[in-house]
């Protein structure tokens, strides 16, 4: 099987479909050392918020990329950084180790049913990080990397935007150097997520002053202070959900931009005082053909008076599905799988955000399944996780050859 891809004025030939090569690969990436590397991983309860057992966590991962001989191992504050291969070309394959809280404690104990490994984060996203950690060992053996290398970056705190994980690294110009692409294995269910929206995401609280409702006059409703400003905010509702992103997502209906009034919403302190305080939160979510600056500039202005906490601002980002990178993991995808892999943007964040935002190519793409990820029973299907090692491996041998 053969495709092409576009690469400035010139067409180059993708070859995707070399049986002896993955022959050769698929006999170094042994399931049982991936799904036991996934499940010590899953015994770790690396809880975020409030990042439980980071430390535990990052210990794990540097012990083990140290006892699979990668080059350049080190701690970065919580991030885990190590490489394999030589050259600077660098395709990096980044991964988070925080988790969502979990419903109970038994998701910390992971068990096989079946043909699917239970436990959270064995979707989003631990079963992703064994298999690119050892897609790269396989890579590197089967001597695949003779122009660059693969970087591998493990960080926390991606559940909550990042500030000690990539967002730290991006800060300290330590986040894709010399890159040439990155891969990240988020649950993805069988596409590749090429795109995500951006977040703007604020608590506005109104202040008032606290009276009896008997004497309501001695007092200042915060309430009712803040209805003129949620009317605003629901004149701007109506308007942006009208708007729809050119990236492929399903639904349709998935397609609109979004602004979330009153996810969480407090006011008062019982029902016959005069509210001294409104508090609420405001979620915009932007497609990627929007402008950050102008939709945080107009969310302002209609919460004049308030009092405003930035709980997140991030830029949406795509990657061209077109591009050298997305073209070849297409492919590889495809041969592997059996089924052609389509191009979707992810309804949430990604942190391709960071690489995108240098020109690096980026695309997600992983075992683990959107729909059962943070719930109770997430689970991911053990021949996935085998099935992105080879994926990830034979990319990079492409990319890197």
């Amino acid at each position: 099987m053969q495709s092409r891809f576009e690469n400035g004025d010139s067409t180059k030939l993708v070859i995707s479909d070399n049986k002896q090569l993955s022959s050769r690969l698929s006999a170094r990436l042994s399931e049982p050392a991936i799904l036991d590397l996934t499940k010590r991983l899953i015994a770790i309860p690396s809880e975020n918020p409030p990042g439980n057992h980071y430390e535990e966590c990052a210990r794990t991962l540097f012990e083990e990329l140290n006892r699979l001989g990668f080059d350049h191992v080190r701690r970065e504050g919580e991030c885990v950084l190590a490489s394999a291969g030589t050259g600077a070309r660098t395709l990096y394959f980044s991964g988070h180790y925080d988790v969502v809280p979990a419903q109970n404690r038994d998701q910390f104990q992971p068990r096989v049913e079946g043909a699917n490994l239970f436990g959270r984060g064995s979707s989003d996203m631990k079963s992703g990080l064994a298999a690119m950690i050892h897609a790269a060992v396989a890579a590197r053996d089967e001597g695949l990397l003779s122009t660059g290398r693969i970087g591998i970056v493990l960080v926390p705190d991606e559940e909550t935007a990042g500030p000690r994980g990539s967002r730290d690294l991006d800060a300290r110009g330590l986040l894709g150097r010399d890159g040439v692409g990155m891969l990240t294995p988020e649950p993805t269910g069988g596409v590749i997520w090429n795109a995500n929206r951006g977040a703007i995401s604020l608590r506005a609280t109104m202040r008032g002053k606290a009276a009896h409702v008997g004497r309501q006059f001695e007092g200042v409703n915060a309430f009712e202070r803040s209805l003129p400003a949620i009317a605003r905010l629901a004149d701007i509702k109506r308007e942006v959900e009208l708007r729809e992103t050119q990236q492929n997502i399903a639904p349709a209906a998935a397609r609109r931009s979004i602004l979330l009034l009153g996810g969480r919403v407090e006011a008062g302190t019982n029902f016959n005082v005069t509210p001294e305080f409104c508090s609420f939160t405001i979620d915009r979510r932007l497609n990627p053909e929007e402008n950050l600056e102008e939709e945080r500039r107009r969310l302002r202005d209609a919460l004049d008076g308030f009092e405003i906490e930035v709980l997140q601002e991030e830029p949406a980002a795509a990657t061209s599905a077109g591009d050298q990178l997305g073209v070849i993991l297409s492919c590889h995808t495809a041969s592997v799988t059996g089924k052609e892999p389509g191009f979707e943007m992810c309804p949430g964040l990604l942190e391709t955000r960071f690489y995108a935002a240098r020109s690096i190519p980026a695309f997600a793409y992983g075992p683990g399944l959107l729909t059962v990820s943070h719930g109770p029973h997430e689970f991911v299907p053990i021949r996935n996780i085998s099935q992105c090692a080879l994926i990830y491996a034979l990319t990079a041998a492409e990319m890197l050859r």
